[in-house]
């Protein structure tokens, strides 16, 4: 799908062949923060879900999409769209990126340009949303780097260990599709 393809990165459905990645990626303690994760999952699971990835968005409500560098087909990350709501024209987004080598590379930056467009040009959506812990500065950042602007913040929204923490709420509006 050229849509989903970048200078150096492109994204694609996922396939039988991703189980070990997202399974990492799920069973990742240092993500579960940011992902409200708070249990690992199976392997069984991740198969039955990976079974059921060919849904419709408009089925299933969610979309996540492998990130894989244009010469390989190896995921280095994952992007997903959930809480699709096609009556409201909206939907959340996240982004993972699973190494540190490719974080603060430009992967993600590239993975993100390219999902909001196919959201606002294909999908017609009217708005997307992140949910960012305050002190996820990396992340802060590349979000507002495309026009996500900070509409509130949830005061002691996540519990991390023995301590809660805020969580930005992030908004982008399609300004062509007002």
């Amino acid at each position: 799908m050229v849509t989903l393809k970048g200078n150096t990165v492109y994204l694609r459905a996922l396939e039988p062949e991703d189980l070990e990645f997202v399974y990492a990626i799920e069973n990742d303690e240092e993500i579960w923060e940011v992902s409200n994760t708070q249990t690992p999952y199976s392997r069984f699971l991740i198969r039955q879900y990976l079974e059921n990835a060919h849904q419709d968005i408009y089925e299933a409500k969610q979309l996540r999409l492998a990130i894989c560098i244009n010469d390989g087909f190896e995921a280095v990350g994952l992007i997903d769209l959930f809480d699709f709501d096609p009556k409201n024209q909206r939907a959340g987004i996240g982004i993972v990126i699973k190494n540190h080598e490719h974080r603060s590379s430009g992967v993600g930056k590239e993975s993100l340009e390219l999902l909001i467009k196919y959201c606002f040009e294909q999908l017609q959506l009217h708005q997307l949303y992140a949910n960012i812990g305050t002190e996820n500065t990396p992340s802060i950042n590349l979000f507002t780097n495309f026009g996500f602007q900070c509409v509130g913040i949830k005061k002691d929204w996540n519990r991390l260990q023995n301590s809660y923490a805020d969580e930005g709420f992030y908004q982008l509006i399609n300004q062509k599709n007002k």
